[in-house]
């Protein structure tokens, strides 16, 4: 399955790069154990930051960034199989959980709850 990471990147940083970082980090580390368990992981911010720096975001929240940032998410969701919902308060994150339900996609919310790959039927 092809799954996005979702959890907080902004929330509750006041958009201090560390504790952003931080987050990022968080998202990140469950992305070699999805590959491990024969999925592909994706993060949106994977998509996102190239974009924002080529289209001149200065910060987070700018013009570039309201652009870009949460579209992205939305986009890859037509693409993707599930959403892997870490734990943390998240507008953008909830939203995405939204979207994937209204679209009929998996949830999860702990990396233990996602099938091995070669435990699914196709």
């Amino acid at each position: 399955m092809l799954i996005l990471i979702a959890g907080p990147y902004r929330s509750g940083t006041n958009d201090d790069p560390i504790l952003i970082q931080q987050n990022m980090d968080r998202l990140e580390s469950v992305a070699l154990p999805l590959f491990r368990m024969g999925h592909i992981p994706m993060i949106g911010e994977w998509v996102a930051l190239p974009l924002l720096q080529l289209a001149g975001s200065k910060k987070p929240g700018d013009a570039a960034f309201e652009e870009i940032q949460y579209p992205v998410a939305h986009r890859l969701l037509t693409k993707c199989d599930a959403v892997l919902r870490l734990e943390g308060a998240s507008t953008g994150a909830d939203e995405d959980v939204r979207i994937a339900l209204e679209r009929g996609l998996k949830v999860y919310y702990r990396l233990e709850d996602v099938p091995r790959a070669d435990t699914l039927p196709y």
